[in-house]
């Protein structure tokens, strides 16, 4: 019991460790490129991050599924092959069903197939680990890396359009704008350097830093907790060394 258990909780933490703890791109600081250059729009985010998701989550799989046939000397040229594979699928199907994301990803839904995350957790992860255990990593890199575009594409949007638009991407939503910082009355609190690659930097540096600061909180936290820890377990200490004095 006790082992299926820790088995559960070990499955559990395959899936939670990307989403924060090891988010691969603002904690391992992979896949930067391309989330600079597609989070320039919320649904351009979504799209990335479901396609993203569907070249990590079946390569991995597939990767695991194979990993006791494919030979050691030709595990890399292997995982490329499956992973442009899955690649080509997906740029099938969004040039087919989604043009319009298909053209806005342009070269970065090709370049996919070195991604560094895909094939990082392909060689890391998937060809030493059960297909079980693959999928839920594949898939909580997946949730932590659409969840980063979509903080960094959120931010954006606001600042650098001043709207929220919906339907330009996929068109079985009806186009709709949202006036955030941009209004029909002519006031305009946009700032378009947002919406420009420098603007993606700077967002991305800031909620670095945002993180960084939370947690150099959380470890001053943890060593405030020890030294009181520690001090409490000296002044009992002492006051058993003086009642034993006293008795003597």
């Amino acid at each position: 019991m006790a082992t299926q258990t820790k088995t559960r909780g070990q499955h559990k933490q395959n899936f939670l460790n990307p989403i924060w703890k090891a988010n691969p791109l603002f904690v391992l600081l992979l896949g930067t490129c391309p989330a600079l250059a597609v989070t320039t729009s919320i649904e351009q985010a979504i799209g990335m991050g479901i396609l993203f998701t569907i070249v990590l989550v079946g390569s991995s799989v597939l990767i695991s599924l194979l990993r006791k046939v494919i030979p050691e000397e030709v595990e890399t040229p292997a995982y490329i092959i499956i992973i442009a594979t899955f690649v080509t699928i997906v740029k099938m199907l969004s040039e087919a069903f989604l043009p319009a994301l298909y053209e806005g990803l342009g070269v970065f839904l090709s370049l996919l197939v070195v991604n560094c995350i895909v094939l990082g957790r392909a060689e890391a992860f998937a060809k030493s680990n059960g297909v079980y255990d693959s999928f839920l990593d594949a898939l909580g890199n997946s949730v932590g890396y659409l969840i980063a575009l979509l903080i960094i594409a959120v931010v954006r949007e606001i600042l650098g359009t001043g709207v929220l638009t919906f339907g330009a991407v996929f068109p079985f939503i009806p186009k709709t704008v949202i006036p955030v910082l941009k209004y029909s009355s002519g006031l305009d609190f946009s700032i378009s350097l947002f919406a420009r690659p420098a603007g993606g930097f700077i967002v991305y540096g800031v909620v670095e830093a945002c993180i960084a600061a939370h947690n150099w909180h959380q470890k001053d936290k943890e060593l405030a907790l020890k030294r009181a820890a520690a001090q409490a377990a000296a002044l009992k200490a002492k006051a058993q060394v003086a009642g034993e004095a006293k008795s003597v």
